[in-house]
């Protein structure tokens, strides 16, 4: 089974090679940090829960999870729901596959 990392990797090429005029980028909120760079992070604005990926043409955020076994935590439902209520949309790709279905959906 695929990484979160190997699933969103393969979401973003298909996105930038699928529809080249349409740029996404990360949010780079996971992952290892001393309690400096954590503290230093958080004084600059980065927030937990925040979604991985954006495409700002779309007003889209893009949370990726494994597919299967990916859970959405309570921090990220309250972004989730914040960001729903202002009128973006959210997605939750349950891998790169679902991912892709869901935007096509929306977008094609």
């Amino acid at each position: 089974m695929k990484t979160e990392h190997e699933e969103q990797r393969e979401f973003v090429q298909w996105v930038r090679q699928t529809f080249p005029t349409v740029r996404i980028f990360a949010i780079p909120n996971g992952g290892q940090r001393s309690r400096t760079t954590g503290a230093k992070l958080k004084a600059e604005g980065v927030s937990a829960g925040v979604p991985d990926l954006y495409i700002p043409r779309w007003r889209c955020w893009v949370e990726m999870k494994r597919e299967k076994g990916g859970t959405v935590s309570p921090v990220q439902k309250d972004w989730l729901n914040y960001l729903k209520n202002i009128g973006d949309t959210v997605i939750v790709g349950n891998g790169c596959e679902d991912a892709k279905k869901q935007i096509q959906l929306l977008f094609k």
